[in-house]
């Protein structure tokens, strides 16, 4: 019930201010402007990740990224002991979300084009790489595999920024690129 009731109680046919009409069709005529904004940037920004994605049992691609660590383990870091990986150029890479951690560091060579597939074991999560502006959703049950091309070389960090429980703020990987 409004504060004052209007004095014609078929409010829609009463007529619209001009200063209404106005900010109506600014806010029309802007979200105009930003849904062409967002065609033009998917195809002319160069921002979007060329992707694939398919259904995976967690359990099967959990093995194949526990083979895929066992092969091209290079040496373990940290308290935790999570092993290093350093695969050769062009070839397939493989990470895995859980609770919570990122599984494994992977080691890549700057300039080299690698598949990188990524699934959850557990919970949604979500890929960030930081500092380039990266972010992927990961499901369980779906592999998404991303092309990349490292351009520089450092130490990247891989963030969920997907709220995946009570230690998601400690869920943190890394991504190391050398020359």
């Amino acid at each position: 019930m409004a504060i004052h009731s209007p004095a014609n109680r078929l409010w829609w046919n009463e007529r619209i201010e001009k200063q209404e009409l106005i900010w109506i069709l600014v806010a029309f005529v802007w979200g105009l402007i930003m849904f062409f904004a967002m065609i033009y940037w998917h195809i002319a920004g160069e921002q979007n990740l060329s992707n694939e994605s398919y259904r995976v049992d967690p359990e099967t691609y959990a093995e194949t990224v526990e083979s895929f660590t066992e092969t091209y383990q290079v040496r373990e870091e940290g308290d935790t002991g999570i092993p290093v990986v350093h695969p050769p150029a062009g070839s397939d890479i493989y990470m895995i979300a859980r609770l919570w951690e990122w599984y494994p560091i992977l080691e890549l060579e700057k300039d080299k084009t690698y598949r990188l597939h990524l699934s959850s074991q557990d919970w949604q999560h979500g890929f960030s790489l930081q500092p380039s502006n990266i972010n992927i959703q990961v499901h369980p049950g779906y592999e998404l595999v991303v092309t990349i091309t490292p351009d520089q070389a450092g130490e990247y960090s891989v963030v969920c920024n997907e709220f995946c429980g009570i230690g998601h703020h400690n869920m943190l990987g890394r991504i190391y690129v050398t020359d």
